[in-house]
């Protein structure tokens, strides 16, 4: 009797210590992702970067946890889910859009951070480079072949003489992008004009000034447009005034075309350069900037219709009815 309660004791310590290593061998990683504000290019990011992870066997509620949070273009918000996620000892952040990226890297220099939607990591300040990060923090970059969607402009709207660009003065992708922007307007020898806002309050206001002082406008991949893509619209619409954007999400908004980045892809890449941290693989410092590989045309027929555009015969099977 004796000799079975021991063996009893002995096969359940066995087991009791068989489960805690398999628990300490498989532990649950969090991963927490911050995201600027929402809208379809930025919500599709997050999308591409999650089914990464999923396709690779990190998924969400069984090995890992992921831990989404929205700033709602709020500066606070922002910090305080950087807070958050360094405080709960997060194994890796998701920043969406620079904004967020630059927000969680100010609070932390340990927790491994990768970024998505960001034009420029180097104007922002988040990396030594972006060949060769040397921090904390890495990820891809949504900058735009601005000068292919500048000439798309042009070729839809041949008699154009004056370009007109809105963005946010306070975001350092906008920035870079209207810069990049202006140099290509005036080679091709138009004109440049431009207005700047501060948030979505100033959007309605900056268009209906601008309409009068240019042939069409540009619009880089800016946060508060393209979440506002909906009352610059309703001011187009009514100018005919042709708007071309920075992507294809404020296409679908309401402008009328881009060449631009696929966010849901750019995410996944995301996604893949996480796989390689999480695994111990590499390390953000030694990660350069990823680019996307490709671009996609897409155009709005409704509003080509609405504005009174022809599309050339060759870019007809990029029209879409949203």
């Amino acid at each position: 009797m004796k000799k079975t309660i021991i063996f009893i004791i002995i096969l359940a310590l066995a087991l009791v210590m068989a489960g805690c290593s398999g628990q300490s061998g498989s532990e649950t990683k969090t991963i927490g992702i911050i995201q600027y504000v929402e809208h379809v290019a930025l919500d599709s990011a997050r999308d591409g970067f999650i089914d990464a992870l999923g396709d690779n066997g990190y998924v969400d509620g069984e090995n890992i946890e992921i831990d989404v949070q929205n700033a709602q273009a709020d500066q606070s918000n922002l910090s305080t889910i950087s807070d958050r996620f360094v405080s709960n000892k997060v194994d890796l952040v998701l920043a969406i859009a620079t904004p967020a990226a630059q927000s969680i890297a100010g609070k932390t220099t340990e927790i491994p951070v990768l970024g998505t939607a960001i034009t420029d990591y180097e104007a922002a300040k988040l990396v030594d480079s972006n060949e060769a990060p040397g921090g904390n923090v890495s990820g891809t970059t949504d900058m735009n072949p601005i000068k292919e969607q500048i000439e798309l402009l042009v070729k839809l709207v041949p008699d154009a003489e004056t370009v007109g660009v809105i963005y946010t003065s306070s975001e350092d992708n906008s920035i870079v992008q209207a810069a990049i922007a202006k140099e290509v307007i005036e080679d091709l020898g138009l004109t440049y004009t431009e207005v700047t806002i501060t948030n979505s309050n100033d959007v309605q206001q900056a268009t209906q000034s601008i309409v009068e002082k240019c042939d069409a406008l540009y619009l880089p991949t800016d946060n508060v447009l393209a979440s506002s893509m909906p009352i610059v619209n309703g001011v187009t619409v009514e100018s005919k005034t042709p708007v071309i954007c920075g992507e294809s999400g404020m296409v679908e908004g309401g402008g009328l075309a881009t060449l631009g980045i696929n966010y849901y892809d750019l995410g996944y890449k995301t996604g893949l350069m996480a796989i390689k941290v999480l695994e111990g693989e590499s390390e953000p410092a030694a990660m350069p900037i990823e680019s996307a590989d490709k671009f996609d045309f897409a155009i709005n027929g409704a509003v080509a219709e609405a504005i009174g555009i022809e599309i050339p015969e060759d870019l007809a099977e990029y029209v879409i009815e949203y």
